[in-house]
């Protein structure tokens, strides 16, 4: 790019300002919600970035495809880089057509001010804004708009007798003149309220209600060619309250204002419209008062991010959604599985958490939710196999004999055919066979997908370090954490269960001296988790179970314990609280109907 422009970043945050698209930072880029060509079709978003180095841009749709520059921007869009680089690079703005004619000079008319009586407005109003007629038809009305320093930019017409049978329009502009706000040259600069309708006579009606800074659009709410040349002056408002047209249960402007302006947007209730459709149907109908009312009772417009407290629901634990745990002891004190939570399980290598988080799941299968399982150690069929063997039960399995003599369990054949029609809707697992080396598609995203478009309640990740890339010249601390925060965003969103197996670093102990810190990876781990579980060897002190499960954090209720007594049956698989009982039959809501059989699934 020759040296007559040099890039700055200010630019293209001012750029998309001045669309109305918002942006975000993301490392030396800035990211765009949609592009500005191709407007983010199919609602993909964040697909347009411009470098915060260099200046280049490019949207990532492969219908799109744009690249370019600055300058290029500049261009296509009417975006002044200063009045040298503009000439240089040939970006031609439109000229405007230039008013003569003073405020002070237009002439006032009866029938202006007859007709915007009739409309609640006084002359005084009408002769401050400067109102007349045609010289050629009194029934038309002329607004002319002067910018801050009383220049005239733009005219429009108003037909007052208007009738759609006759044909024409009821509202136009002159032509070829440069699109600022109505009522600016009214504005008083040091009051830092700002006062916007979406027309003329809606802000001559605010006016009227005495309030000295009410501006209007000049083509409705959808034309926003006027904000490059109001934009210096607009951000000398520190406060904005929108009074648009308020029909069907939304209002106009406000969310493009709220894009487009820095400081704070404020907005007139939908309550206080009271049947009107805008503020001068309000001051027709209510008066001053009832236009008063409006700006006094604005909202402020919160942030997409931020919320009031008094709104939030408060925990009710009772009917918050969840199953049980299956063990007793862990439901008292944890409650057993909430919806919208991640669940961190620790412990040991080669002591049994994966086999503990399958069973969790199975128990979600036994509840009617819909799984998905990601396991970067065991192959589908291993995986299908334990978690077949945990469903079936020890009463429902065969002895079998490998080549070299070994004595091992498996499922009965006709009860896996029945638990794969049980689950064949309900159990999916993660594929990694059809990924290539430069698939963009992540663990994150599919994870997401899954709970969007198959209805997925109930995720296994196992485990933290292989769900992420291997990759030597990443901060492996950094990928921990945003990938566990991005986890409970997903929880929290859809009201979903995770559960995420993780390893412990090595340490000298017992299970009772472990904490938050324990856990491989960074400390983030443990701080964006709801519920923290340990499942290891059992101390001497602790009797002779097979393995001990602790409650290491638990941030709804805080309740947390050393250890729970479990025992485990190598042959099914299950884990129990009840030594030796691994049937499961006390717990009724493991039966599942079966249509025309009187069997159950196990």
């Amino acid at each position: 790019m020759p040296e007559i422009y040099n890039f700055r970043p200010e630019d293209a945050e001012r750029f998309a300002a001045e669309r109305g698209i918002k942006y975000k930072h993301r490392g030396d880029e800035l990211v765009f919600k949609w592009c500005p060509y191709c407007q983010g079709d199919n609602k993909d978003k964040d697909t347009f970035a411009i470098s915060l180095t260099t200046g280049q841009f490019n949207c990532k749709r492969s219908s799109c495809s744009v690249r370019g520059n600055m300058v290029t921007l500049a261009r296509d869009f009417n975006f002044s880089l200063g009045r040298d680089s503009d000439t240089y690079y040939g970006i031609r703005w439109q000229r405007f057509k230039k008013f003569q004619k003073k405020a002070e000079n237009i002439a006032l008319s009866d029938a202006a001010e007859a007709y915007f009586q009739t409309r609640g407005i006084s002359p005084e109003t009408v002769r401050k804004y400067h109102i007349s007629v045609r010289k050629d038809n009194d029934a038309v009305l002329v607004f002319p708009f002067f910018d801050q320093n009383g220049e005239m930019r733009f005219m429009k017409y108003r037909n007052t007798k208007f009738r759609k049978e006759d044909g024409g329009s009821k509202e136009w502009c002159e032509t070829d003149c440069m699109p600022i706000l109505f009522g600016m040259m009214q504005c008083n600069p040091d009051n830092k309220t700002l006062i916007m309708t979406e027309g003329q006579i809606d802000s001559m009606s605010v006016a009227e209600a005495g309030y000295e800074n009410a501006v209007s659009v000049p083509m409705g709410k959808n034309g926003f060619t006027w904000v490059p040349h109001c934009w210096d002056w607009l951000q000398g408002f520190d406060k904005l309250i929108i009074f648009g047209d308020f029909e069907r249960g939304s209002m106009t402007l406000l969310q493009d204002m709220k894009a487009r302006f820095h400081g704070s947007v404020w907005h007139v209730r939908p309550e206080d419209y009271r049947d009107c459709k805008d503020a001068n149907e309000i001051l027709m109908k209510y008066g001053v008062d009832g236009i008063r009312q409006c700006i006094e009772n604005a909202e402020h417009e919160m942030d997409e991010h931020i919320i009031r407290m008094a709104d939030v629901t408060p925990i009710d634990l009772a009917h918050m959604e969840h199953y049980s745990s299956g063990f007793t002891q862990l439901d008292k004190l944890i409650g057993g599985f909430y919806f919208g939570q991640v669940i961190l399980l620790t412990g040991k290598r080669g002591k049994g958490k994966s086999t503990l988080a399958s069973q969790f799941l199975c128990r979600a299968l036994c509840n009617g939710y819909t799984c998905f399982a990601y396991s970067g150690e065991m192959t589908h069929p291993s995986f299908r196999e334990w978690m077949d063997r945990q469903l079936a039960g020890p009463d429902n399995l065969v002895q079998v004999k490998s080549d070299n003599d070994k004595v091992d369990w498996t499922v009965k054949d006709w009860k896996r055919n029945r638990l794969h029609d049980w689950y064949y809707h309900t159990m999916w697992l993660h594929d990694e066979r059809g990924v290539s080396g430069d698939e963009t598609s992540t663990l994150m995203s599919t994870v997401e997908r899954a709970v969007k478009e198959y209805g997925i309640r109930v995720v296994l990740l196992d485990n933290l370090m292989t769900a992420l890339e291997d990759d030597k010249n990443a901060d492996l601390n950094r990928m921990q954490s945003n990938f566990v925060r991005g986890l409970a965003r997903i929880a929290r969103t859809y009201n979903v269960i995770i559960f995420l197996v993780a390893h412990p670093r090595k340490r000298k102990g017992d299970i009772t001296d472990f904490d938050a810190d324990d856990v491989m990876g960074s400390g983030n781990i443990t701080n964006a988790v709801d519920v923290v579980l340990q499942y290891d060897d059992a101390p001497d002190r602790f009797g002779k179970p097979d393995r001990l499960l602790a409650v290491k954090k638990n941030r709804l209720t805080g309740d947390v314990s050393d250890g729970i007594a479990l025992w485990f049956d190598p042959k099914s698989k299950r884990i129990t609280e009840r030594k030796d009982d691994f049937s499961w039959e006390t717990d009724r809501q493991l039966y599942i109907d079966v249509t025309d059989s009187e069997e159950v699934p196990w």
